[in-house]
C-alpha cells in the first residue's frame, strides 16, 4: 500500500546573519492512511519546522535544501513543494489540515465562530450557506460542543479546551485525509488535556484519517500513536512503534525522554532531567551531535554522525552506535515509567 505521506531526505535551513541553521537534516519517513505517528522531542528539535513545511507555510526564511514531501491521495502522488498555487490551496484543508499551538492566535478575533468556517468554506468553493452552517454544525456537535452557543460566540468567550474543540472540528471542515496537531494540549489542564486526547482517539476511529502528533509529552503521544519518532538537533535519533519506544529505547535520547516524565503515583523521587543544552544548530558539532550530553558517549561517537539503523527488535531503527550498550543498560526505571505511562 502506499504511504498518504512520504518524506524522503529532507532537509530544511533557516537563512541568519550567522549563517544557516540546518532546522531539519535527513528527514524520512512514511505515514500509511488511518495511522497516527507522534514525532516527540524537546523544543528546538526541528519538529514543527517540520510539520509546517508538509503544508508549504514555513516562514520564508526557510528554505528546503534538499529531499521531497509525496502526498497520495485516491487520484495521484504530488511532490507538495511543486504544486502550484492554485492545487496548493486546495490541498491545504481539503487534503491536509493543522491545528497549530497557540489555539487563540489561530482565530480572528473580531468575527465569530460561524464566520470562521464561512470564510474557511468558502475559500475553499463552498458558496452555500446552509450547507456550511449545517457543516459546522455537525461537526461542533462532534467534538462535543453546543453548535448553537459556540457559533455566536466569539473566540475570546471560549476557554482554551473549547477554542482547540473548535480548531479540530475546524480542521475536519473538508474531510481532510492528514491532519497534523502541533502540541494541542499546551496551556491546558490536566483534565481538558485528556478529554481532548480522548476525543482525538474517537474522531480518529470513526472518521479514519492519518494523525501526525507532535509534542514534547511522551505520555500524551503515547495515547495516540501507533509508532514514534524521536527528533534531536533536527534529526531523526529513533523510530519505533510506541511499546518498542517506551519499554525497549534505543537511543540514549530517548532513554533520557523517558526517564524525564514525572510520576504522578508511587513513591516521591525526583525528574531526572536531562543534563547540557542541545547543540547550535549553526555549528554542529562533528560526531553525534548528542555526545556532550550522553552518559554513554565514548570517542569513536565523536568521530562521524551514525546512521539510523535496524535494531533487535522489528522496525525499530536508532541513530546510535551503542545501540547494544543502551539495551543492556535499559533497567526497569523506564519499564516502570512506561507502565505507569500506559495505565494512566
Amino acid at each position: 500500500m502506499t504511504p498518504i505521506l512520504s518524506v524522503r531526505d529532507l532537509s530544511i535551513d533557516y537563512r541568519t546573519r550567522r549563517g544557516p541553521v540546518h532546522a531539519v537534516r535527513d528527514v524520512s519517513f512514511d505515514i500509511e492512511k488511518g495511522e497516527t505517528v507522534a514525532i516527540i522531542g524537546e523544543s528546538g528539535s526541528g519538529k514543527t519546522t517540520l510539520a509546517v513545511s508538509f503544508i508549504r507555510l514555513s516562514p520564508r526564511s526557510a528554505r528546503i535544501t534538499k529531499g521531497q514531501i509525496l502526498y497520495t491521495n485516491d487520484r495521484e502522488t504530488v511532490d507538495i513543494q511543486t504544486l502550484p498555487d492554485d492545487e496548493l490551496r486546495q490541498y491545504r484543508w481539503s487534503e491536509c489540515a493543522m491545528v497549530f499551538q497557540a489555539a487563540l492566535n489561530s482565530f480572528n478575533p473580531v468575527i465569530n465562530i460561524w464566520e470562521q468556517f464561512a470564510d474557511t468554506a468558502r475559500a475553499h468553493g463552498m458558496k452555500d450557506s446552509a450547507k456550511i452552517h449545517a457543516r459546522a454544525q455537525e461537526l461542533l456537535d462532534l467534538v462535543h460542543l453546543d453548535p448553537d452557543r459556540i457559533l455566536k460566540a466569539y473566540p475570546h468567550e471560549l476557554s482554551g479546551g473549547m477554542k482547540q474543540r473548535v480548531l479540530i472540528a475546524l480542521s475536519l471542515l473538508l474531510e481532510p485525509q492528514l491532519i497534523i496537531l502541533d502540541e494541542p494540549t499546551t496551556a491546558l489542564d490536566i483534565l481538558t488535556q485528556r478529554s481532548i486526547i480522548d476525543l482525538l482517539g474517537q474522531l480518529r476511529k470513526k472518521l479514519g484519517f492519518s494523525l501526525i502528533f507532535i509534542s514534547h509529552d511522551l505520555s500524551i503521544a503515547a495515547e495516540l500513536a501507533d509508532r514514534m519518532i524521536t527528533m534531536y538537533a533536527g534529526t531523526i535519533v529513533e523510530r519505533a512503534s510506541v511499546t518498542d519506544l517506551f519499554y525497549r529505547p534505543r537511543h540514549p535520547y530517548s532513554v533520557g525522554l523517558l526517564r524525564a516524565v514525572p510520576r504522578v503515583s508511587g513513591a516521591m523521587g525526583s525528574v531526572a532531567s536531562i543534563p547540557g543544552s542541545p547543540p547550535d544548530l549553526i555549528r554542529l558539532p562533528s560526531g553525534c551531535t548528542y555526545v556532550p550530553r550522553c552518559p554513554l558517549a565514548i570517542a569513536a561517537c565523536a568521530e562521524r554522525e551514525p546512521d539510523l539503523v535496524p535494531v533487535d527488535t522489528p522496525n525499530h531503527e536508532a541513530r546510535c552506535i551503542r545501540w547494544k550498550t543502551v539495551a543492556e543498560q535499559v533497567g526497569t526505571a523506564e519499564v516502570a515509567v512506561a507502565e505507569k505511562i500506559a495505565t494512566a
